[in-house]
């Protein structure tokens, strides 16, 4: 699912898809938090929920808002239009993962027997009810904006998108040559009667549901087509014109079916549940379980139908039937469907049409001034701690240089790592394979589990195994979320540590995409508790409680509800109190509940969520000092900041973990707390930026709807959060 995430991606983009359930202590991982039963949430007594015991937004409709503000961005006519497109298949994508894997996971509790009502207080089957009603509305009006906005906006740009139907004589024979010479080969017809069963459809496969008549006897009867994956998805004709591959292949049917009539021909798409179950408990043998589960992930069952609204009742008939679809699962929408191919077309060489090129620039701490050679990493992060901000901040020339030079240097005795994931080529994979070849010890946390990553993981496990690196799946019943890597270094005045923590994947692609944190330091109270972390997950040894880290599931949610506890305490005693916190989903009723707890007590809240929020703001007598945000843009906001004013001295954390149960209760999360003012100041200055009214986002209300905020009639337009961004770190390259 995840070739190449994109920004606004859920996943994609990726560390925020549907995770793994509980272990139950013994043989059985789960692979699906969708599958899981979480308790009733509990109130302390403390908080008097009285008349707001639906305090709760659901989780799954919330992610829907989420993926309209997606949508709202392909809707933007202030965008660049090529971007536009990208965020219409971006909005497919994201789409498709969360019936594979959200809605999969209600229908198995909803079949299983064990639909116990979410903390919104809807039951499951409640749920999906308006997953389906929403779910449909928002299809919809993503083929209106297709049809009405997109197609004639980009005609006048001169890139036509179009249907067989529109293309001219000269157009049609290249696509029959094409067809002949590179689409017909590829093509295998399968045909339904008492000899053929209806064939198995491939989820996210894109079909051609063919009706062919035998001119002798009269008799029709039923064939299936796939849309070949191996080619583009529009075919590109001279001229920037682009015609769906399905119409092609509908055009030149009789060669398919030759002596036969073909009656009609409708394209559509099947969603599967793609979840995993694992029941392997043993680290030795999960490479090889994984590995049969993948090939079980093909075989899932149908979750949802789509189909052309063009299509034959009898055609959508039979397809119901062998599917096992219910009507709620049938969408029924205007051609094209799959709009994943607008890739393609966004990937067009129009930089016009574009958002303006940026390059990354490196970090001033590690950029050289006089030399052309690349600064010794080590040299300037013991002269003092690096605050890096991806993509602004090159991964290249900070995290990525950082290994490399310890895979090189002759000084450095160990390097330990996490990686959950990571690009297809690699440097960082290469570096550690390096550094193991030299003798340097490498140790690696690989999690092999990370959702629609499982087969490029194990194929990088098996290559660091290969050059000698101790690898480690983690902790039974765990995922290993947190992003770490240690170098440690023979010094003249001892052995010194380097350590980076980040909020993001050590992935050089993703981080050109994705805005992330990421701390490179030598403090030694931060080196001591990584060091003990690493021995937790590779060895025996257990350490619940560390000096400057909050490490999940032992302390990240009571480390966190202390932090707001003591805001309160400081705003009881006069004293400057206030919460920022900027993640991916707030989900965790406990932490949210907390939050109400601060509001009630007077303490502002801010939240900076890019996806789920289950906390409704701006309640009487609940939450009216909380104010929620989102922001969406070019890049994914992928980085996790928790600030708190402490009377006047502000601390900050920064790390893996959002506000989800699977995040505090079922990974291994970190979060550091920056140690010194200047990093504190830098991501209070991120902050502030995020939360000025001047900036251009989307504000939850208490209903659950967001409203994107617009300038007042007469005032400059509102500014861009990442583009304020891009051109501070220009102005101080």
């Amino acid at each position: 699912m995840t070739n190449e995430p994109y920004p606004g991606q859920v996943t994609t983009t990726a560390d925020d898809g549907p995770q793994e359930g509980p272990y139950d202590g013994g043989l059985r991982v789960v692979a699906s938090e969708t599958f899981e039963v979480e308790p009733p949430y509990v109130p302390e007594s403390d908080l008097d929920t009285g008349e707001h015991d639906d305090r709760f937004l659901d989780r799954e409709l919330s992610w829907l808002r989420f993926n309209q503000r997606v949508l709202e961005l392909a809707e933007d006519p202030t965008l660049p239009l090529l971007e536009r497109a990208r965020f219409l298949a971006i909005f497919t994508s994201n789409l498709d993962e969360f019936f594979m894997v959200r809605v999969a996971g209600l229908k198995r509790r909803i079949a299983a027997g064990v639909a116990v009502r979410a903390a919104s207080g809807m039951m499951p089957r409640e749920v999906l009810e308006q997953i389906y009603a929403t779910a449909s509305e928002l299809m919809l009006r993503q083929a209106r904006v297709f049809d009405d906005q997109l197609v004639p906006a980009l005609a006048e740009e001169d890139i036509a998108l179009v249907r067989w139907g529109d293309l001219d004589p000269d157009e049609q024979r290249h696509c029959k040559k094409l067809f002949k010479q590179r689409i017909f080969p590829v093509l295998t017809p399968l045909a339904v009667d008492p000899a053929h069963p209806f064939p198995y459809i491939s989820g996210l496969s894109l079909n051609l549901a063919v009706i062919v008549r035998n001119p002798k006897t009269g008799k029709e009867h039923f064939a299936r087509v796939k849309v070949p994956q191996s080619f583009a998805r529009f075919v590109e004709l001279p001229g920037h014109r682009f015609v769906p591959l399905e119409d092609v292949i509908a055009e030149h049917l009789k060669r398919l079916f030759p002596g036969m009539e073909v009656v009609s021909a409708h394209t559509f798409r099947v969603t599967r549940n793609e979840d995993l179950e694992v029941e392997e408990d043993d680290a030795e043998n999960l490479l090889k379980a994984l590995e049969k589960e993948l090939l079980r992930r093909k075989f899932g069952p149908a979750v949802r139908l789509e189909v052309e609204d063009t299509i034959d009742a009898q055609i959508l008939e039979l397809l119901v039937s062998e599917l096992g679809v219910s009507d709620d699962e049938v969408f029924r929408l205007p051609g094209p469907l799959d709009l994943r191919g607008l890739h393609g077309v966004a990937d067009l060489d129009r930089d016009d049409l574009k958002f303006p090129a940026f390059v990354p620039s490196t970090h001033t701490s590690l950029a050289p001034v006089e030399s052309a050679s690349p600064v010794d990493v080590f040299k300037a992060v013991s002269r003092g701690d690096v605050l890096l901000q991806h993509p602004y901040d090159s991964f290249a020339t900070s995290v990525q240089r950082f290994i490399e030079q310890a895979a090189a240097d002759p000084h450095v005795l160990a390097i330990k790592q996490t990686l959950y994931r990571t690009s297809g080529d690699s440097p960082i994979i290469d570096a550690l394979v390096d550094a193991a070849e030299s003798g340097k010890q490498v140790l690696v946390i690989v999690e092999i589990k990370a959702r629609f990553d499982e087969q490029n993981n194990i194929r990088w496990a098996r290559k660091l195994e290969h050059s000698g690196c101790h690898v480690v799946y983690g902790q039974v019943g765990l995922k290993t979320h947190c992003k770490l890597s240690m170098v440690v270094r023979e010094e003249p005045d001892g052995i010194r540590r380097y350590t980076h923590i980040g909020t993001g994947n050590y992935n050089p692609k993703t981080a050109r995409m994705y805005e992330d944190l990421g701390l490179l330091t030598t403090d030694e109270r931060i080196g001591e508790d990584v060091a003990n972390l690493f021995n937790n997950l590779s060895g025996f040894s257990r350490k619940p409680s560390y000096d400057a880290l909050l490490v999940a599931p032992d302390s990240v949610r009571t480390g966190l509800v202390e932090q707001i506890r003591g805001e309160v305490e400081h705003h009881r005693a006069g004293r400057p109190a206030r919460i920022r916190l900027k993640a991916n989903s707030v989900v965790d009723e406990a932490v949210i509940d907390e939050l109400y707890r601060a509001s009630r007590a007077g303490v502002p809240v801010e939240l900076l969520v890019r996806g789920i929020c289950s906390l409704r703001p701006g309640v009487p007598g609940l939450s009216e000092n909380i104010r929620v945000r989102s922001v969406l843009g070019r890049f994914l906001e992928h980085s996790r900041i928790f600030w708190f004013e402490q009377g006047g001295e502000p601390r900050a954390w920064i790390g893996s973990a959002d506000m989800m149960h699977r995040n505090l209760d079922r990974r291994v999360e970190v979060l550091t707390a920056l140690p010194g003012a200047d990093e504190v100041r830098q991501v209070g200055e991120i902050l502030d930026l995020a939360f000025d009214p001047g900036t251009s986002a989307w504000d939850l209300d208490a209903d659950g709807s967001w409203t994107r905020a617009v300038a007042a009639p007469g005032e400059p337009p509102l500014r861009d959060l990442q583009e304020t961004l891009i051109a501070r770190h220009n102005r101080r390259r």
